[in-house]
Parts: structure tokens; sequence; C-alpha cells
């Protein structure tokens, strides 16, 4: 055999045991007529000890980083220990090794302090997944895999596949698609989700149904996107909303406990959208910390509906409250109104940026004296300044932030600027978690392009029980594209929820359409004729005039939940082989073209321009 043993479970119960180990130099560290090895495999490390006698043949055939050997020899202890390695009290003594095969020299150091660039690592990613710190990502994944298994088992849910090779629906994101040989000119497409399969076993009994499953989105990535994701996806029948939160509450806390042995007892608190979008700016906040958005325009705060000689190039507006500006959001940061010239300056060139998009900042220090210090103080007079600070929640020693424009982009600002000074702040603590459940958003959005109606979430998401009627005694057209605020459609909120956990989206779903004429009427309702509704979705539709059940499921995005619970804010490190930032897999150089034979049988001709 190989091995008798791995490199990281030997201990000082071990002592003067012959043993085998086989695995890859991490460092030679030659001491004279002594050599000190540190042998490393996917468990730990040990040192190995190879004296005189075996010394000359390590003159003869000197070993480099990354070989890969397999040493015999007697556990001894360590002279010189080193409690900061689990098998540090032990050594090696070794009596003959072998080396099984030679390395070249890495494009980088394996080490978790490594001098390899994204790119370098990306490329040579067999080498990176040699790292601690990416091996530790891998085995929490696999943590946290195992734990969401283990609970749905407990819980009557069965695990069944579903196909990857599936019709084009292409609704929202782009689909992948796929050439069928043996159909020429036809195509299939790389699932989005398993969304219609597994309503479609709700309908085929199987009550309690999950998979850990690949999906598939052709969409610009950023650090927490892949074109190719895992999903924890889940589907129940002869449930209500509560029945789904309550349940899967119960997972993310059981993931919490297997894999961080963190006890998350207290209860997840609960949100609407709209509560979410007027209190934090965004439909996932993170709650971790207060700092919440306060609305200086609130018909309470009418002391600002005031004229004044507030600069235009400010914000765009002639006044702070005098009606110029769609919305007017302000924050009350704790403990910084002791914050220099410098720094509020450094602020207003934070939001100023493109990505943000603010046209400047007003700021108001709440002093511990109980003055006021704004860059507003020659517009307004004392009491209205101390107004502002009180609208807007402000204590003493707080500093008070000011934007105004549009609402959408507003809101937007303010809720970045609010995580930004959480950040400086400290209070976003890596090691602290937070869940949250968003709830009742609303079922459409208006496109202004094509004056219509599109699905917030998705279009086999129901509306709220007391929404349906609405929903279906109304024309979903709109007559004036102007004021489609005032249809009713704009006010049915969806059967859907979110959960949120530390500022970010972990898992989506919703309660679903299951009767035949509500499907329809939905279908309808994002413009789609009944010929396109057969076309597209005609097995769903016959399917629901079988005894469909009520149903219901959510889905969680399995490679964020992972990078949260390890810590990081990308989830590229908790994917064993990920894309780029382009989509691209630089270690395969894929995609890549493929030869004009495969393009024949294909009966694929290419009109690149």
């Amino acid at each position: 055999m190989y091995r008798t043993h791995t490199c990281g479970e030997l201990r000082s119960t071990h002592i003067q045991q012959t043993v085998t180990l086989a695995g890859w130099v991490q460092t030679v560290r030659k001491f004279g007529a002594i050599t000190f090895v540190d042998l490393r495999d996917r468990y730990g490390i040990t040192q190995l000890l190879i004296g005189e006698e075996l010394n000359i043949l390590l003159d003869q055939n000197p070993l480099g980083r990354e070989f890969v050997i397999q040493a015999t020899g007697m556990v001894s202890e360590r002279s010189n220990k080193n409690p900061n390695m689990p098998t540090g009290d032990i050594e090696i003594a070794v009596q003959n090794f072998t080396i099984l095969n030679k390395s070249a020299v890495p494009p980088f150091t394996i080490q978790d302090d490594t001098d390899g660039g994204d790119d370098l690592r990306m490329k040579y990613r067999y080498l990176d997944l040699r790292r601690n710190t990416l091996k530790k990502n891998m085995e929490l994944r696999y943590a946290v895999n195992r734990a969401a298994r283990n609970y749905l088992h407990q819980k009557q849910f069965i695990d069944i596949e579903t196909p990857f090779l599936i019709k084009s629906t292409p609704e929202g994101a782009r689909d992948f698609v796929v050439p069928s040989r043996m159909n020429p000119g036809e195509f299939y497409a790389l699932p989005q989700s398993p969304q219609t399969f597994k309503q479609l076993l709700m309908v085929s009994g199987y009550d309690r149904y999950y998979q850990v499953v690949k999906c598939f989105r052709d969409e610009d990535l950023r650090a927490d996107r892949q074109p190719e994701f895992t999903q924890i996806d889940c589907e129940m029948a002869f449930i209500q909303q509560d029945d789904i939160l309550e349940m899967f509450e119960g997972m993310i806390k059981s993931i919490f406990k297997e894999v961080r042995n963190i006890d998350y007892t207290e209860p997840v608190e609960r949100m609407s959208w709209e509560d979410a979008m007027w209190t934090y700016g965004i439909d996932k906040p993170d709650i971790r910390f207060g700092m919440k958005l306060a609305n200086l325009k609130f018909p309470a705060h009418a002391f600002l509906n005031k004229e004044s000689a507030f600069k235009e190039d400010m914000f765009s507006i002639p006044a702070l409250g005098g009606g110029g500006a769609e919305t007017i959001l302000a924050i009350a940061v704790p403990g910084c109104s002791e914050y220099s010239r410098k720094q509020t300056d450094e602020l207003t060139e934070w939001v100023k940026r493109p990505q943000i998009g603010m046209k400047g900042l007003v700021f108001i220090k709440c002093n511990a004296d109980g003055t006021y210090k704004s860059t507003v103080d020659k517009f307004y007079n004392p009491e209205i300044i101390k107004s502002i600070a009180d609208a807007a929640g402000a204590e003493k020693g707080d500093l008070v932030l000011i934007l105004a424009g549009a609402e959408e982009r507003t809101r937007k600002a303010m809720s970045d600027l609010r995580l930004e000074m959480g950040k400086k702040l400290g209070l976003r603590k890596e090691n602290e978690f937070k869940l949250l459940w968003v709830l009742d958003f609303p079922l459409f959005e208006y496109d202004e392009e094509g004056n219509r109606w599109v699905a917030r979430h998705h279009p086999f998401t129901s509306p709220k029980p007391s929404d349906i009627e609405t929903m279906i005694n109304h024309d979903p057209q709109i007559a004036n594209a102007a004021e489609y605020l005032k249809h009713p459609y704009a006010n049915i909120k969806a059967n859907a929820y979110d959960m949120v956990l530390n500022g970010n989206e972990i898992g989506g779903g919703s309660i679903r359409i299951f009767q035949r004429d509500l499907q329809e009427k939905m279908f309808a309702a994002l413009g789609m004729s009944k010929e396109e509704q057969q076309h597209k979705f005609g097995f769903l539709l016959g399917a629901f005039e079988y005894g469909a059940p009520p149903h219901g499921g959510i889905a969680f995005g399995f490679d964020r939940l992972c990078a949260i619970l390890g810590g990081s804010e990308g989830i590229r490190d908790f994917i064993a082989f990920p894309k780029n930032n382009s989509g691209r897999d630089v270690m395969l150089d894929a995609p890549s073209s493929i030869d004009e034979t495969q393009l024949k049988e294909l009966q694929i001709k290419l009109n690149l321009q």
C-alpha cells in the first residue's frame, strides 16, 4: 500500500510505530547532514526527518516543492514541537523513501499567502486547490451539502433528478442552448432552474421534493455570479406560505449548527418588501446594524416644504425640501460627528462616483454639546436643522447624511452609503449572522420600453389570495403608460418570499399557481397569446387539468450560502472549477471553437460578424 496513515492523523500516541505516508512536498529544509521535509496531503502536514545515510540519496536526487513521495519510518517525538500544527508533537524518522513523481516548479507558491494572482491561479486551478484555504472552502461546501440533505431527509423530502436538456422558454435571463444532431435546426436549452419539473412532480404526487442541482444562466457576471451555479431546490404540496417559511428556517438553522456550531435560536424577522425598500433602500437589507433610512419628504415632516436658496448644483434641485427632488433620504451615523472636513469631503466624492450616481451629499454634525453644524446652515435656521436631525433619528455625537434625487436612484444610493458606513464602523461583522424574510413583493413590474407587465419573480408565482379576484376581473392592458401606477395590477402582491442573510439574498420562492385558468390569466397579463402559451407551456397547463395540488417552494443559492458561512463576499473560491468574470474557463480554455466536421454533423453554419 502507498500509505498506512494520512499526513494529518499522527499524534504522540503513535510514537514508536512504523508508518508509511504519501503526499506532496511542501518545504525542504537542509541542515548539514540532516534534512527536514514537510509532507502534505488533504488531511494535514507531517514533518519528516531524513538522516545522514538517506541524505546522500537526496544529494543525488534532490526533492523539490510539490514532488509526490512515499516515506516509511518510525514516529518519534519532536525536539522542537510546533503547537500550531495538529501533528506538531511528532515527526517521522525516515527509513526509506521513494519519489513517486517529480514536479515542475509551480507557477506560484502552494500556501495560504500565495504569490499567484487570480488569473494565474485559475489557469492552474488544480494547483490552487491544493492550498489549505481552498481545501477548507471545499470541506465547508461539502458540510453544507451534507447538512441540507440530512435535514431534508429527516423531513421526508425525496431527492429526484430532473433533465438538463430541456425546452427554451426565453423569459428573463438568456438560456444556454445546445444543438441537437438528431433533430437538425432544433435546440435544447440548459435549465435556469428546475421550476416546471418540480411543479410537475407535485402533480405527480411527490409532495416533498428536493435537489442539489446545477442551473445555467447566460448573463453578465460579477463576484457572486457564475454562468453555472448550484441551488438547493425544494418544493412542497398541500402547504401555505407559513409552512414554507417555518420548514426552511429550520433547514438554515440546522446548517448553521452542523457546519459552524452556531445555535440560531432567535425568531427570524419578517418584513414586507415595501418596508424593506423604505427602511433600508433595498429588498435584501443587512439588519445586523441599524442606521435606518428616514424619508424627509414624508408628510409628518412638512416643515421641510420650504423654499430656500439651496444651490442647484449640489443636487440639481432648487432646494432640499422645495419640491424639486422626488425623494430626500437621511441616515444617522452613530458616533461620527467628529468627522473632519477631509472625511466628509471623501464621503461626498464617494457618492458622486458613477456607480453611485448622486450629485452631492448634505451632512449635519450633531455635536456632543447639543449644537449642530451643517452644510446647509446658511439656508435653514437652527430649529429647522435640529428638526431634520431629529427626523433622521439622530442623537448627540451622530452624523446625519442626506441624499436627494429620483426615488429609485436615491434609495439605491442611500442603501449603498449605509452599507459603506456600516463597513467603516465595523458593524458588518464576519462571524455575526442575521436572517430575515422579505415578503409581499409586487407580482408585476412595468416595462416602459415594451409598455407591458413583466413578472417580478416568475410567471408561475401566485398572487396573494386577496388579490386573485383583482387579477382575474381586470384587463391587464395599460391604456396610459404615464399612469401605469394607477392600474389595479400595480398593487397586486405576490405570494412570494426571499430569505436574506447579512444583506445577501440566499433563497427565494413562492406559492405557485396551480389552476389552469389563473395560470392562463397570468400568461395573458405578460402578453402571451393563447397560441404562445400552448407552444411554450402546454405541458404544464395540461398537467393542471389532472388534479394539481396547492404547492409552493423555494430555491437557495448554494454557492452563495457557502461563501457567507465561509466569511467571503464572492462565490468563486467555493466552487472547485469556476469561470472568470468573462464566463471563461481559463484552465480548459473554454468556450472554444469546434471543428468543421462537428458543425457539419449539426448542420450549423457560422455567420460571425
